[in-house]
Order: C-alpha cells, then structure tokens, then sequence
C-alpha cells in the first residue's frame, strides 16, 4: 500500500475530513472532528491507526509491521508499517475497524449527522 491509496481509502469512509492539524508533513483522517487515522508525509510508509486495547496486543504478536502507536497512547493505537507483513486487504480491515471504533464512540446526535449513518 502507499499513501494515496491509504489516503483514499479514508477518504471513502462517510464523514471523513483530512487536515495537517500538527504540521505541514502529517496528514489527520477524522470523522465528526474524532481522530482515527493519520500518515506521515514525509516518509510515507506507515500510518497510526486507533485499536481496540486487546486487539492492538494481538495485531502487535501477529506482525512484524505492527508496533505500539509512534508518539501517540500506546494502549489505543498502532503504528503499522506498510508493505511489508500486514496485506493491504489487513491494512484495509485496521483502518475501518479504527474508523468504526470512533464512530463508536461519538454521541447518537453526532453519528447520525454522518452521510449514510447506519447502526454497527
């Protein structure tokens, strides 16, 4: 995977916006102002993705790629490396299962302004 498919993947999830809220280099995903997801720029081969706590843990044991959340809480996210054991399908089930972990956790007010908001 590379950062333009990984940018438009996000992209295509409802509600999705993208800043530079930190500095010129470091692309933020959010849904409804909640972060899940965000990419380095400048060097584009991994990306910080929101995780269940128990599911990290596994992700962590399972694959190489996968390490505690680079400058971010590392019980809640992960940093994985792209292209190398982690499939672009895997990479694509982290960001969504990220996504929907914030969604999860938005009021019922907020989730229902999402485009195409529907239960689970």
């Amino acid at each position: 995977m590379d950062v333009e498919n990984f940018r438009d993947i996000c992209l295509d999830l409802p509600g999705t916006s993208e800043s530079f809220p930190f500095d010129d280099v470091t692309l933020v995903f959010k849904v409804q102002g909640k972060m899940f997801a965000l990419v380095s720029l400048d060097t584009g081969n991994s990306a910080n993705l929101k995780c269940d706590p128990g599911q990290a843990l596994e992700y962590r044991s399972q694959f190489m790629a996968v390490q505690p959340g680079y400058h971010m809480n590392k019980t809640h996210w992960n940093t994985v490396q792209f292209n190398e054991d982690v499939s672009d399908d895997m990479l694509r089930q982290m960001i969504l299962d990220s996504y929907r972990l914030v969604v999860a956790k938005l009021p019922l007010k907020v989730r229902q302004q999402i485009p195409g908001y529907a239960r689970g």
